[in-house]
This record gives structure tokens, C-alpha cells and sequence, in this order.
């Protein structure tokens, strides 16, 4: 130990300041914890920085751009439109700023104690802070692990000023005229997406069959379409092989249908799915088990096989989603202070900010027939809708997986404008134990895209109103 390095104690040591670190740590200090939190880059983590906040901000700039140059339909034309991509790049980071700056002002006014640097594991009670000009030793009662993850690198991509992570995607300063994306995961068609409104010409290489892989085929098929419309070309069942750079742009080698391919674009960006951070940590000094993908193993509680640590979010089982990790971070913390606490993934949502928006929680109708549950599945369209008409935003539908046998709902999956808000109240519906009658008895105000769930249950009920049986 180096002389001085006298340890500070705390009752509760969060390390990771993300949507999961710092929600664990308020709901520790609410719960009459003393709590220390470590953060080696920003408070707020991936999401707020470099993730969930920005693309969002840079997608729904996407949107005001490609409206005022399409909205014929409507009676408005504009001319000379113009776009300032560094202003716009300018309104991504005040977003950022305002979330972050509230983020410190949280932890602050919970009494947390922010420590900036990185943490190492000496034992199952004890951790060194280290930044670059000094070291520190904390002692503690508890640990909660929620150091997120990182972009996977490809070794035949290494990321360079031409080959981007997902950050480098966000944090460009020009326009691209053309970029490529390997992986048509959520990440990849976001980003995607969004640079398509602005213009850019966008290719994407996907390995499986299709883009948003996880999603029902039903519902990417309405984002592949609208991609194609902005200009995009999607090619599936491609291998990415190489990449060759110049001062000005890359050379993307690649093969699809037993055929080496090549794509000139002025940048690639990878993203084929993110490892958890968690090979820096000493974990190894504590004996913490964890997965071959370096995912450490917890209960239902959050805890590790070590008592008095627990691990949420990005490194532990699970997609990686802050959502996810907030509601982690409430157990851990809960579960520290003695509550009956555990952790319940039926009612999680998965959203993807593609166009149109597309939600999803609880049983598909493939899980839920694959489980052996004997289920309805009812559909209703947004074209149906008035409030989806006035917004001239028809594509899509909602539809809700209810069990035969008592019409609860189980499940649902949106492909609209607004999904990504509509998905809550059937997630709640889900914990809730409702039934398909609850919902459609719930009095929507009209007109309102949150009538199509209503819909969507009076169609569960055989009693559709507003469309034809």
C-alpha cells in the first residue's frame, strides 16, 4: 500500500456510472446506504454519451430534415433546405450536457460520493481507485459491479479515422456522402436510418437472413422497406471480409452468393454487437464466476457467487439495454438493504428507433407457441387509426398475444410511429396480469395512437369496432 493510502470506508460501492451504476446508487442512498460511486470516463456511461441519448437526438434531427424536404402530401413544400451538420452535431451534444449535468446533480443531491478513476478488485471487501497521477483503497460492505460493455472489433476491421465504432458514428463532423454498415442489428439500422434521412448513400451488411433479427419478420420487412425508400441498399447473408483505406475513404471487400464483392464508401462503421467490460477489474482476486463471453453469473437477486457482490446491466446475462440495467440496479440496491426483491424479465421491452419505430414485450407469438401456451393473436393496423392518418404515418400494426384460456395478455409487438411510448402501457398490462377485456374496457382518449391497443383487444375479444371481422 503506498503511504498515506489510508482506505476510505463506505457501505455500499457502485463502480460504473451508466443507467445502471447510477440508478443503483441513488436507490442505495434512498435506502439509508453510505455510497461511494467510481467512474472512469463520464457519468452516465455509454447511454447517455456516446449511445441511447446521442443517436436518438441525431435520429429525430433525421426526421425534421426529411420532412421538410417530403411532406408534398401534406401542402408544404419547402425550398432550399439546407443542412449544417455541425449544428446539428451542436444540438446533440446539449442534449447530452443537460443529461449528464443532471446526472452529477442526482448523485450529488443524494449525498453520493463521485469518484473518478478506474477500480481494481484487492479482495471481496476492497478496491483501488487509480487515475493517472494517484491511487486510492476503498473498503466496503457491499459491491455492485456496472461496468457496461464495449463495441466488438473484428480483427479485419480495426477501428482507425475510417473504420468507426458506434462512437466514431456518432461524432462525426461532415456529412459522409456514403458509408457502409456491417451488422443490421438495432445499432446498425438506427445509425443507418438515420444517416439515410440525411442523404448519406447507405449500405448494410448483414450476415443472417435479415436485418433487426430479433424482431418478427413482418415487422423488419417495414424497415427494410423504408430504408430502400431513403436509398439505402441492404444486402443479407454477407460476409465482410476486409478493408482497404486511403487518406479519403475505404474499400470494403465482402461476399455474398459465393461471390467476392467490393463497395468504395467514404466510411464503414462496425457494429456486430458489444462484449462486457469486465477483464479489467481483478475480478480474478475474488473469485468471481463468470461465463467463457466474460459474463459474470448472478442470482435473482443480482448477487454474485461471492455474497456481497452483485453485477447488473451490460455484463451479466441478458440483451444489453440501459432500461434493463436501471431495473437492475433497483434490485441490487433493494435486495443489499434486505427487501424480497428480485429480478422478472417477462415485462421487458426491447424498442429499436428505426422507421418506423418497432416494440416488443413479453411473448412473440413464436416464443409463446414454442412455450406450448395455447394463445390468440390479434392484429390491428395503425392505417386504421385516425390520429396514425392525421400524422400521415399509416405503416405498421399492433399486435397482442393473449392466452386462450383466460384472455390475459402475455405479450405484444408494435411496428408504428411511436411504438417506443405506445409499448409501456402493455408492459404494464403484462405485470399487471390484465386481460385482453381490461384493456379494451380502458377508455382511450380519441383521437389518440394509444386507441390501436384498445383496438387490438376488442379484436382478442372477437368484437372488433373498427375494422371489419
Amino acid at each position: 500500500m503506498v503511504v498515506g493510502d489510508f482506505p476510505i470506508e463506505t457501505d455500499t460501492l457502485v463502480i460504473g456510472a451508466g443507467p445502471g451504476g447510477y440508478v443503483a446508487a441513488i436507490r442505495a442512498a434512498q435506502l439509508g446506504q453510505k455510497v461511494t460511486i467510481v467512474e472512469k470516463a463520464t457519468l452516465g456511461g455509454v447511454c447517455l454519451n456516446v449511445g441511447c441519448i446521442p443517436s436518438k437526438a441525431l435520429i429525430s434531427a433525421g426526421h425534421r430534415y426529411e420532412n421538410a424536404l417530403h411532406s408534398e402530401d401534406m401542402g408544404i413544400k419547402a425550398e432550399n433546405v439546407t443542412l449544417d451538420f455541425s449544428k446539428v452535431q451542436e444540438f446533440k451534444a446539449g442534449v447530452v450536457k443537460k443529461l449528464t449535468g443532471g446526472v452529477e446533480g442526482l448523485l450529488k443531491g443524494n449525498k453520493i460520493d463521485i469518484v473518478s478513476g478506474e477500480a481494481y478488485f484487492v479482495d471481496s471487501n476492497t478496491i483501488r481507485v487509480m487515475d493517472e497521477n494517484s491511487a486510492q483503497t476503498y473498503t466496503f460492505k457491499n459491491a455492485i459491479i456496472a461496468t457496461g460493455s464495449r463495441p466488438i472489433e473484428i480483427p479485419a476491421f480495426k477501428y482507425s479515422k475510417r473504420v468507426l465504432d458506434s462512437t466514431g458514428a456518432l461524432n462525426l463532423q461532415e456529412l459522409p456522402e456514403s458509408i457502409v454498415v456491417i451488422g443490421g442489428g438495432y445499432i446498425g439500422t438506427e445509425l443507418g436510418g438515420a444517416y439515410a434521412s440525411f442523404g448519406t448513400k447507405v449500405t448494410i451488411l448483414e450476415g443472417a437472413d435479415e436485418i433487426l433479427n430479433g424482431f418478427e419478420k413482418q415487422m423488419s420487412a417495414l424497415v427494410k422497406r423504408n430504408l430502400k425508400k431513403k436509398g439505402a441498399e441492404i444486402i443479407t447473408k454477407a460476409l465482410a471480409k476486409g478493408v482497404e483505406e486511403t487518406d479519403s475513404g475505404v474499400t470494403v471487400k465482402y461476399e455474398a452468393n459465393g461471390e467476392e464483392k467490393k463497395i468504395e464508401a467514404d466510411y464503414v462503421f462496425v457494429m456486430v454487437g458489444r462484449k462486457p467490460n469486465t477483464d479489467e477489474l481483478g475480478l480474478e482476486q475474488v473469485g468471481i464466476e463468470m461465463s467463457d463471453r466474460g459474463v459474470i453469473k448472478i442470482d435473482k437477486q443480482c448477487r454474485t457467487n461471492v455474497s456481497n457482490i452483485y453485477a447488473i446491466g451490460d455484463i451479466v446475462e441478458g440483451p444489453p439495454l440501459a432500461h434493463k440495467a436501471s431495473y437492475e440496479g433497483k434490485i441490487a440496491a433493494e435486495a443489499i438493504a434486505g427487501h424480497p426483491s428480485e429480478i422478472d424479465y417477462l415485462a421487458i421491452p426491447a424498442v429499436v428507433f428505426s422507421d418506423p419505430e418497432l416494440a416488443s414485450v413479453g411473448y412473440s407469438e413464436k416464443e409463446a407457441k414454442d412455450a406450448g401456451i395455447d394463445i390468440t393473436a390479434s392484429k390491428f393496423p395503425f392505417a386504421a387509426n385516425g390520429r396514425a392518418l392525421s400524422l400521415n404515418q399509416t405503416d405498421g400494426f399492433l399486435k397482442l398475444i393473449t392466452r386462450k384460456e383466460d384472455d390475459i395478455v402475455i405479450g405484444a409487438q408494435i411496428a408504428g410511429p411511436n411504438a417506443s411510448d405506445m409499448i409501456a402501457e402493455l408492459g404494464l398490462a403484462i405485470e399487471a396480469g390484465m386481460t385482453a377485456e381490461d384493456l379494451a374496457m380502458t377508455i382511450h382518449a380519441h383521437p389518440t395512437l394509444g386507441e390501436i391497443t384498445m383496438e387490438a383487444a376488442e379484436v382478442a375479444l372477437g368484437n372488433p369496432i373498427h375494422i371489419v371481422k
